[in-house]
């Protein structure tokens, strides 16, 4: 063999062997080199720093320098004997996200873990909410083997459906406590009778567990969002209950004479109607909610992604990243239906799109007048439905935030801080500071200035030589202080999805196209 070859060969080899080094390990030390540190906490960004993590834990952030000036290396922390460290000159470090409404997959979706996780993981997401979906016993193995990282997967809440069958309010309580010992953080309600909704958010409260509720509209007129924030709800997800809560001159939503809830055409296209039918922003009332609101610590989810599709059908459709990453069975789930959830699309067009466009105008403006008063806005995804997908949802979720008037840090922040405040766990993650978790995202541009570099498939720049070329997409992701190689994983998502097709003999097609 010439040494030409043998060259060759080496050359190839060298992204293998870095691949080797760092995917899914863990170092007794590890020293993140000469980054501008985004760290969540409302501060502006700062560089160059090093951050040294022992294990799991940050130990240090120096700043080791001036942008354009070159680092003194007497300055910087040292590397031990047993210790790696990655060179971050030119990257940008956050925290890891948290995706406060992760489902876990689904069996309509064909969608196993291994596949959510990795698409997750590889957006940087670090810590999810499951908000019920999967039986219990199941999401709190996948929860143990996480928390072991036996599985590469995100930290793990694992929250339980309600049971729609409970009768009473001593049931509610006992069911409630049920749920406690088998070892769930919390509840998702989705609306019950008044008397039951209370004893079980009282019980679940004086336990010291999360809750979370989708205000459905079967129930929403008898208890919305105030009722249960005022009963010890912790976070409200999407937006359902809130206008109604803001209702003035009515009761009941609007809802036309052939409506049928079980008709997803009518309960989504009326659905697109709410916020009109609500107090108008800044009026009397629609303060004297969002300030008792605010007054109780109430988190709101808004999941503003899941929706999208309402107000321009084609966007989420047609989104790049379906082709490569969006499994057959996945696809088939998204496809109009008059029996899936979320498959909606009976005649949807541009005044169903035009209704909803207002409705987001409408809806962001109270999530960023609430964030402005000092309430607590999240960021989750409600992933596997209506065209949005794993990871990439949760990047499209943070978008919007800033569509909505967000400061960028304030997106951030949303991503971050503000869930882990949520979930109780600001103490250990949340923020890039000492004695916290390392669970990190380590990226080569700078989120601020285009947060479409945090998609996977990266942002579109055109060059100095007038090419179009990709930049982005996060480099890797850090949770528990085990290095993952974001775009390794992205990489075997697209070989499942790849396979999945070729045993199907599949192509994507555009619904009532041959």
């Amino acid at each position: 063999m010439n040494k030409l070859k043998i060259l060759i060969i080496l050359l190839g080899l060298i992204p293998s062997i870095i691949f080797s080094q760092l995917h899914g390990n863990q170092y007794d030390q590890l020293i993140l080199r000469g980054a501008t540190l985004i760290n969540s906490t409302g501060a502006p960004p700062i560089g160059p720093v090093d951050i040294v993590i022992e294990n799991n834990i940050i130990k240090n952030i120096q700043v080791v320098g001036y942008p354009g000036v070159e680092i003194n290396e007497n300055r910087r922390p040292k590397l031990t004997n047993n210790g790696k460290e990655i060179d971050c000159e030119g990257s940008y470090i956050l925290p890891g996200f948290i995706d406060m409404h992760g489902h876990i997959g689904g069996r309509s979706q064909g969608a196993e873990p291994d596949y959510v996780f990795k698409l997750w993981m590889a957006h940087g997401i670090t810590t999810i909410r499951q908000p019920s979906g999967m039986g219990t016993d199941r999401i709190l193995k996948l929860k143990k083997q996480s928390q072991k990282n036996e599985i590469i997967a995100p930290r793990i809440f694992a929250y339980t459906g309600f049971n729609s069958r409970v009768s009473s309010p001593e049931e509610a309580r006992q069911w409630v406590r049920d749920n406690a010992k088998k070892g769930a953080d919390g509840i998702k309600f989705f609306g019950a009778p008044p008397d039951i909704m209370q004893a079980a958010l009282e019980e679940n409260k004086k336990l010291g567990l999360g809750s979370a509720c989708h205000h459905a509209q079967l129930d929403v007129v008898k208890w919305n969002v105030l009722n249960s924030a005022r009963a010890g709800l912790t976070t409200m997800e999407h937006w359902y209950g809130l206008p109604e809560a803001l209702f003035e001159d009515r009761v009941i939503q609007n809802y036309p004479p052939d409506y049928n809830y079980n008709n997803e055409q009518h309960r989504f296209e009326e659905a697109g109607k709410l916020w009109k039918q609500a107090a108008p922003p800044f009026s009397d009332h629609w303060n004297k909610v969002m300030d008792e609101l605010i007054s109780l610590d109430f988190t709101i989810d808004p999941t503003l992604n899941i929706y999208e599709a309402s107000r321009d059908l084609h966007r989420a459709r047609r989104a790049e990243w379906h082709d490569d990453y969006t499994l057959p069975s996945l696809w088939g789930f998204y496809a109009p239906s008059r029996i899936s959830h979320g498959s909606y699309w009976h005649f949807w067009g541009t005044e169903q799109e035009v209704v909803w466009k207002e409705n987001y105008r409408l809806w962001m403006t109270f999530l960023n007048e609430y964030k402005n008063r000092g309430g607590r806005v999240t960021a989750g995804s409600d992933s596997g439905f209506i065209y949005q997908l794993y990871g990439f949802a949760f990047i499209r979720e943070l978008e919007l935030l800033r569509e909505a008037g967000f400061h960028q840090l304030e997106v951030i922040q949303s991503a971050t801080l503000n869930g882990a405040e949520a979930l109780g766990i600001e103490d250990k993650t949340g923020s890039v500071e000492v004695g916290k978790y390392a669970d990190l995202i380590i990226i080569d541009e700078n989120p601020l200035e285009n947060l479409k570099v945090l998609y996977g498939t990266g942002a579109i720049k055109l060059n100095e030589n007038n090419d179009a070329v990709r930049v982005g997409g996060v480099k890797y992701t850090i949770k528990d202080g085990v290095v993952y190689d974001a775009k390794a994983l992205l990489k075997e998502v697209k070989d499942m999805v790849d396979l999945a097709k070729k045993e199907a003999g599949y192509k994507i097609k555009q619904p009532g196209i041959n």
